[in-house]
């Protein structure tokens, strides 16, 4: 059985690889990555992968079995690219797709949910058997955001008092792992979070006690976090996106208390506290 998967160079595919090598031979696992020489302390095979370029992507996908397709980085390029894969996959023969998309893609308000449910649908249509593994928030979306919290003496946004079930990336790693090595997943749908809901009103009180400094949490309307995250840099479109998803958590977007995440992996998930630590050291 080979199994190959995407984007394995970034934050979560590289994660997902040591995991699988810890299942299955590292022989038979595949990283496709779009550039080859940076997967190179992977310790298996990589092949070059780009979902941007559909001829090369079928070839890349020879004598591939099982496929975790993590979802692209690209915002509002993934249905295309996704797309591309899933055809690649059904002309190279694949067995099985793992497709990694969004906490209750088919209710959330979140502006990422429509590309994640026509990539679902596609899967579908495809005739190739698949499972979805509905990823819920990583609890690093918010503790990359410390040091900036730290510097300004507040941690800000617009979530207001919605609870979010985040785990960090190692937890939802380790779960696509299990499913894409254990082919009794085959044809399910998980919603998968973390097992504590928490406010960012908590996630400041947290990050307070372990710093011993005073970082209250400062809800802001949308506009006016969208205007702050612009104004330490980053893009306008990006910025509106995240302070919508902010909105979308007061909403109840980022919640989940179904433990299926924990059930997987079989242990609970990593306490918010702990990758708060982390994010400190």
């Amino acid at each position: 059985m080979k199994i190959a998967v995407t984007g394995a160079t970034g934050q979560l595919g590289q994660l997902v690889v040591a995991e699988l090598k810890k299942k299955v031979s590292a022989e038979d696992i595949v990283a496709l990555v779009r550039t080859p020489e940076k997967a190179n302390g992977l310790g298996v095979e990589a092949r070059e992968f780009d979902y941007s370029e559909p001829a090369n992507l079928a070839d890349a996908l020879q004598g591939v079995d099982n496929l975790l397709l993590i979802s692209g980085s690209e915002v509002g390029q993934r249905a295309t690219q996704h797309f591309n894969v899933i055809e690649a996959a059904k002309s190279a023969g694949v067995k099985w797709i793992v497709y990694t998309s969004l906490l209750h893609a088919d209710s959330s308000s979140l502006s990422l949910a429509g590309e994640h449910l026509a990539t679902e649908k596609m899967l579908k249509e495809s005739g190739i058997e698949h499972t979805i593994l509905r990823n819920g928030w990583y609890t690093e979306n918010y503790t990359g955001s410390i040091a900036g919290a730290l510097a300004a003496g507040a941690f800000v946004g617009s979530a207001g008092e919605g609870k979010i079930s985040s785990a960090p990336r190692a937890d939802f790693a380790e779960a696509a792992a299990i499913v894409v090595s254990d082919e009794s997943h085959k044809g399910k749908v998980y919603e998968l979070a973390g097992d504590e809901a928490y406010t960012l009103n908590d996630l400041a009180a947290e990050i307070s006690s372990q710093t011993g400094k005073d970082i209250p949490y400062n809800n802001l309307p949308e506009t006016e976090y969208a205007k702050i995250l612009k104004s330490v840099g980053l893009p306008e479109m990006f910025a509106e996106a995240i302070a919508s998803w902010d909105t979308g958590a007061s909403k109840g977007d980022l919640y989940d208390n179904s433990k299926q995440l924990s059930k997987l992996i079989g242990r609970p998930t990593t306490p918010m506290a702990e990758t708060v630590k982390v994010a400190l050291k």
